[in-house]
């Protein structure tokens, strides 16, 4: 039996070893030259904002002397170190055109030729392709998405703006500013903020309380204590959200910002906080209140879009109608195509990665063992 997992990040690895820990051949295909690519392309001082023991794959643990919260380099040797102990060899540099259904399977076309598979395993993730703006208007200055912001350097200086309120934007804009760049961040809407740590306890170590409680009575019984450890939104020149954090997940899949730093940066006058863009005009921004700051470069950071309609087809029944995945870690209507990582999670990517493998491998062992 035979798996063909398309990626060679986090969740393609942890498929992988999964699936051939039930005797089912794994091969890897990723069109980059790197295992992990996109941990390679992260910003430098990325870390893990789930504590080490949370961020593991299955069949290994990070070695002795990784801190609490990993940083990008030691992910980074981690994932190589897991391929090497489960025996996987990704087939790099190899881009996959198409996967079609086969009267005995699967069909994947690829840079190389055609591999014939039992099983499918779509292992792309939740950053597939980077959003790109649609502000009106013309900026003289050069606008970056967040996934290609390495680190201050080339931004000495200048005056940034920062336009987005996720995690990478909380994190970009305090690197800039520690290193005494000029940046503001442009907030359009109403936030949701968690400490990274609540009561010297990991943020998403609290997933628990959701599961047993509802996420409606989990965000109702948190809500003082979080105004307790981090103050309002309002205290910051943000807006709340009508919602809780645990209510952002489950219902628009989205996470809130984990601070880490840039709550106090924003109180300290070091981060500037604007509303959202309403207009470019040469270096000039001019905000949805009617103020203009001038600028001298965007980095966007307003996350990803997943659209797999171009390798499964737009009639694909495990599709939504954008081509997001309508199942992740779990069966599909189509027999033997599964998808890893493709739902965020509030108790961390990499942990919730490691459930959808092995219930991946699972599901797929047993449906191997039916007729067809």
């Amino acid at each position: 039996m035979k798996a063909v997992i398309i990626g060679a990040g986090p969740a393609g690895l942890a498929a992988a070893a999964c699936l051939k820990a039930k005797g089912i051949a794994p091969v890897i295909l990723d069109r980059a030259e790197t295992l992990a690519s996109s941990w390679h392309a992260h910003y430098d001082c990325l870390h893990l904002h789930t504590a080490r023991g949370r961020s593991t794959l299955p069949g290994l643990d990070y070695p002795k002397g990784v801190g609490k919260y990993p940083s990008r380099a030691e992910v980074i040797a981690y994932l190589e170190a897991y391929a090497a102990h489960h025996g996987l060899s990704p087939r790099l540099g190899c881009s996959v055109e198409k996967v079609e259904k086969a009267a005995d399977g699967w069909r994947v076309t690829h840079s190389d030729g055609t591999e014939a598979a039992d099983i499918v395993v779509m292992s792309t993730g939740v950053n597939g392709t980077p959003r790109r703006p649609d502000w009106p208007g013309d900026f003289h200055g050069p606008i970056l998405h967040s996934s290609t912001y390495r680190n201050p350097a080339p931004f000495a200086g200048q005056r940034v703006l920062v336009v987005g309120f996720g995690n990478s934007g909380g994190d970009i804009a305090l690197d800039l500013a520690r290193a005494g760049v000029d940046v503001s961040m442009s907030v359009r809407g109403p936030v949701n903020i968690l400490p990274k740590q609540l009561f010297g306890i990991p943020i998403t170590s609290f997933g628990l309380l959701t599961k047993t409680l509802g996420y409606k009575a989990a965000d109702a019984l948190t809500a003082p204590v979080l105004r307790m450890v981090i103050g309002r939104p309002e205290d910051y020149g943000l807006r709340a959200m009508s919602k809780g954090p645990a209510a952002l997940v489950h219902e628009d899949d989205r996470i809130p910002l984990i601070d880490v730093g840039t709550l106090g940066a924003i109180k300290a006058g070091r981060i500037a906080v604007k509303p959202g863009i309403a207009q470019l005009h040469g270096d000039s921004v001019r905000f949805s209140d009617g103020t203009s700051s001038a600028f001298d470069a965007i980095i966007a950071a307003i996350g990803y879009t997943v659209d797999l309609r171009p390798l499964l087809g737009a009639a694909c029944p495990a599709l939504d109608a954008t081509g997001r995945p309508l199942a992740s870690g779990a069966p599909t209507p189509e027999r033997g195509l599964y998808f890893c990582s493709y739902k965020v999670s509030p108790d961390g990517q990499l942990f919730s990665t490691s459930r959808e493998a092995l219930a991946i491998a699972e599901h797929a062992a047993t449906l191997l063992a039916e007729p067809t």
